[in-house]
């Protein structure tokens, strides 16, 4: 139990550092409300579901530097196309806060939101450190962390996306969102330039 504690509470300070897949839903659910962004939120839990798995059941790959160079150079790209896409994005606003422009499918959100999870190589390290302070544990002992890290990342970003999404909070955020979304595309544009820097700089030694 004790172990439990530090590893979950361990998890969920990771998790509430912003990073990408915050950015993403926060943009996401404040443009397009919650039922729109919990897409977004199953797909990036999916995504780190896949790498809990894959640390869990003793998967190595991000051992090799190249296979990591070159998730971080697939990662750059697609977070320096998305930033752009932030940047160019043109979403009006209905009197209530709702977006009326350019409205993504929720399965659309879904593959964006898995796209973002499995292309960061961070999610990776992180859980194939945590599992290295789990050795000991048994299969069973996995499973149950390993469902409760998918849990708390879905809980934590459809939190997120509920409070951004709520109409209220629309309505607050109308004014403000062309200035959020440059934000969060500057954000995800200098992630993904940093992520191609690194990949860069490893895969030419």
């Amino acid at each position: 139990m004790d172990l439990f504690v530090v590893v979950a509470l361990a998890h969920f300070l990771a998790l509430l550092i912003p990073g990408v897949d915050f950015f993403l839903i926060v943009r996401t659910g404040a443009a397009y409300g919650w039922r729109s962004a919990s897409g977004a939120c199953l797909g990036i839990a999916l995504a780190n579901g896949v790498f809990i798995a894959s640390a869990f059941s003793g998967l190595a790959l991000v051992d090799n530097q190249n296979v990591v160079a070159w998730i971080e150079l697939a990662g750059g790209l697609f977070l320096v196309s998305m930033g752009i896409m932030f940047w160019r994005s043109r979403v009006s606003f209905a009197g209530e806060g709702a977006a009326t422009a350019g409205r993504p499918t929720w399965a659309k959100n879904l593959g964006l939101g898995m796209a973002s999870g499995l292309l960061n190589p961070k999610n990776a390290l992180f859980y194939m450190s945590l599992a290295a302070t789990l050795s000991s544990a048994t299969s069973v002992q996995l499973a149950l962390y390993g469902a409760w890290m998918f849990s708390a990342v879905l809980a934590w970003d459809l939190f997120i996306v509920i409070v951004m999404g709520s109409r209220r909070s629309r309505v607050i955020l109308a004014r403000a969102f062309p200035s959020i979304t440059k934000v969060a595309g500057t954000v995800v544009l200098l992630f993904g330039i940093g992520a191609l820097s690194v990949a860069v700089r490893t895969l030419v030694r």
